[in-house]
This record gives structure tokens, sequence and C-alpha cells, in this order.
């Protein structure tokens, strides 16, 4: 399966993905990085992985449809296959997402539809949250609100800053997000509505559901 990921930061997931590759757990291959910044550490890992890149700003083009466009007619020369948005700190409309239907998912530090859009985890501190987490999903055109594969419930502990719950979300988001990626290229994920099925999958008891298998 070729992957295309969305990046606009400093691309820890696009890390944990790589590193997935590398240790031979998956057999995807990314095909391109596109981000929406210069300069961003998740363009140093390509270039230190020798992963291929492409810098796609929304300011040079004068509307976001021809932003999403110019980022689907590089997609598809890369011939992507699915599309894995890993800290891409953009909306996708749906320009993009007719050109990859059900082929886009996105990591949210939430367990949505908890705490939905920016500042996920200040949200759940601001509201007194005990539990919070990650999630991924399917991307559709309501924000952070597509159907569900996998979420890991995080704990917010009393002495927490934002920066802090951050790093222990993320710390899951490094598991489950190429977690997911392998059942996606095994085929095993299904969608029924708003419900998604892992064929094949242990579901049982927290922290994970469905339980994590290999990572």
């Amino acid at each position: 399966m070729n992957l295309g990921i969305l990046v606009s930061g400093r691309g820890s997931n696009l890390q944990a993905i790589i590193d997935a590759i590398e240790k031979g757990k998956l057999k995807s291959q990314i095909a391109l990085v596109i981000s929406n910044k210069e300069g961003v550490q998740a363009l140093e890992r390509c270039l230190k992985h020798g992963i291929p890149y492409k810098v796609i700003k929304r300011k040079a083009f004068s509307s976001k449809e021809e932003f999403e466009e110019a980022m689907v007619k590089a997609l598809k020369e890369a011939s992507v296959d699915f599309v894995i948005l890993a800290g891409f700190m953009l909306v996708l409309s749906e320009t993009f997402l007719r050109a990859f239907p059900m082929k886009v998912v996105n990591i949210h530090p939430s367990l949505i539809p908890a705490f939905q859009g920016l500042n996920a985890q200040r949200q759940a501190l601001d509201y007194g949250a005990k539990i919070t987490g990650c999630s991924l999903h399917f991307v559709t055109d309501e924000l952070d609100n597509g159907p569900v594969i996998a979420q890991a419930c995080v704990p917010v502990l009393p002495e927490d800053t934002e920066e802090i719950l951050s790093e222990r979300i993320l710390a899951y988001e490094h598991r489950i997000l190429p977690q997911v990626i392998k059942w996606l290229e095994e085929g095993r994920v299904k969608v029924e509505g708003r419900r998604v099925i892992v064929e094949g999958a242990k579901y049982g008891s927290l922290p994970f559901n469905p339980s994590l298998e290999d990572f």
C-alpha cells in the first residue's frame, strides 16, 4: 500500500510510521509526504530517511479548491492508495475527500466526539475530564467526526499541564497509528455506517478497543 502523509509540524507521527516500516512491521511504503509549511521538522525526517516530499502552501493559490487540487494531483502522481493526516493543521474539503473516498484517515488527540477541533488537550483540562485519549478516524466533511477505527484512553492527572498531557497522549498516538495502517493494508477494516469493524481483531477491555496486536 502506498501512503501519502500530510504534515504541518515536527512529524512525530510520521516518524512512528517510518519506524514501523523500517522494522518490518508494515509492508506499506511512504510514496509522498506533503507539508503546507517550509522548514518544519517533518521534512528533516524525510531527508534523513530518503522519503520524497513536496511543500505545497495554501497561500500560493487563490482558492482552497486550487490548493487541494494541487495536493491531489501530487498524490495521484505518486500512486498513493491511502492518505494519512499526521499533524496536518488544515481542514480538508470535499474537493480533496472525493478524490480519496474513505481513503483518508486522521489522528486526533481526544476521544471523539469529545473535544473536537484545535487544542483538544487544553479543552480536556479546562473541562475537568478524568479520561481523554486519541482517536484514529476516517475523515469526512464533519470536523473530527468521521467513523472511528481505534481509540486509546489516557488518564488526566491533577498535576497535568497541557504540554504534559499532550506528550502522554502522543505516546499512544505513536502506537495506534501504525497498528491501524497495518489493519488497512491487510484489508481488515470494514465500515458500516458510522460503525467500523476490524475483522479478526480482539475486542476487549480498556485501554484499547480493539486491542493493539503488534505495536
